[in-house]
């Protein structure tokens, strides 16, 4: 054999060995980097917004909605929730935890009534197959960022414990300060980092953020990013036109059927509620004009 035939044929296994670990290495890498939770179909809501103006009975709504396809309803009273299921919906999300916009979670003085209302706002959700509790931070009042951070963590560690016991989620909901007409202009979760600075002190997979759409392209823009590199901290997704706070169509500036289908190939199993106000009389042409635009 010659030297150079026997150089090459040495070196083949080697070369063929090298290969395949870096192929394996970057498929590994490639792996790691892929959600491994399938693309699924979203589960749509609505916020009691859209039916600004109707006439219609609770039940009378349920009906058209789950006509037009709908699966749920955000922020139904406990004795509404008979009249969802009767209609296969389903409640997405409870109120139940003592906090308001005004007063909400950084508000050390009421921690001991927040936590009260928490557990039976828990216990609620428990009872009637909701696994969503919203909490609200609520106003600064002069209060330092700081400050009302290390007070929104301290009371959802104190009911955190519980709500990993009952499988209930209790989230936080990012607002605007911008917008005057919203009448939210002091409220201290009105950027996404706060909230995911508090989210991760507290580490539960029981405690996460309602990122509503409309508030979060007012106070930080970047919609599709920020839910792609942050999709394992949110819970529950609010949604509605902007600027107007309208119908998701084309006469507002964000491409919802876009954002939609960035939602559903992370996998996302929660809700996306519908929280705009029609511009027209007709509820129920609007809710099915923008079900379709989110229906992917």
């Amino acid at each position: 054999m010659e030297r150079r035939t026997f150089l090459t044929a040495a070196a083949a296994p080697l070369v063929k060995g090298i290969a395949t670990g870096i192929a394996t290495g970057i498929a590994s890498q490639l792996s790691a980097q892929t959600p491994a939770t399938p693309r699924t179909r979203i589960k749509q809501s609505v916020m009691a917004s859209v039916w600004m103006g109707s006439t219609l009975s609770f039940e009378e709504r349920c009906k058209v909605l789950a006509r037009i396809g709908f699966k749920g309803v955000d922020l139904p009273s406990a004795q509404q929730v008979p009249i969802l299921t009767q209609n296969g919906l389903a409640p997405a999300m409870m109120v139940g935890t003592g906090t308001s916009f005004q007063n909400g979670l950084i508000r050390k003085e009421l921690h001991d009534k927040i936590e009260e209302a928490t557990h039976a706002g828990i216990d609620t959700c428990a009872s009637v197959g909701c696994s969503v509790l919203i909490a609200i931070p609520g106003e600064r009042r002069g209060m330092s960022r700081e400050e009302g951070a290390d007070n929104a963590v301290a009371i959802l560690d104190r009911v955190k414990g519980y709500a990993e016991q009952k499988n209930v989620t209790v989230c936080i909901e990012i607002t605007n300060s911008k917008v005057a007409a919203d009448q939210r202009t002091d409220q201290i979760f009105d950027h996404m980092a706060w909230g995911l600075d508090v989210i991760k002190r507290v580490n539960s997979p029981r405690v996460k953020i309602l990122y509503d759409i409309y508030h979060a392209q007012v106070a930080d823009g970047d919609v599709t990013r920020t839910l792609r590199d942050n999709f394992d901290h949110i819970c529950h997704i609010h949604a509605a036109g902007v600027p107007g706070r309208q119908e998701i169509d084309d006469t507002q500036e964000l491409n919802y059927r876009f954002i939609a289908n960035a939602i559903a190939n992370l996998g996302y199993t929660g809700f996306v509620a519908h929280e705009w106000r029609p511009s027209t009389g007709d509820s129920v042409k609007s809710l099915e004009r923008c079900f379709e635009i989110l229906n992917v």
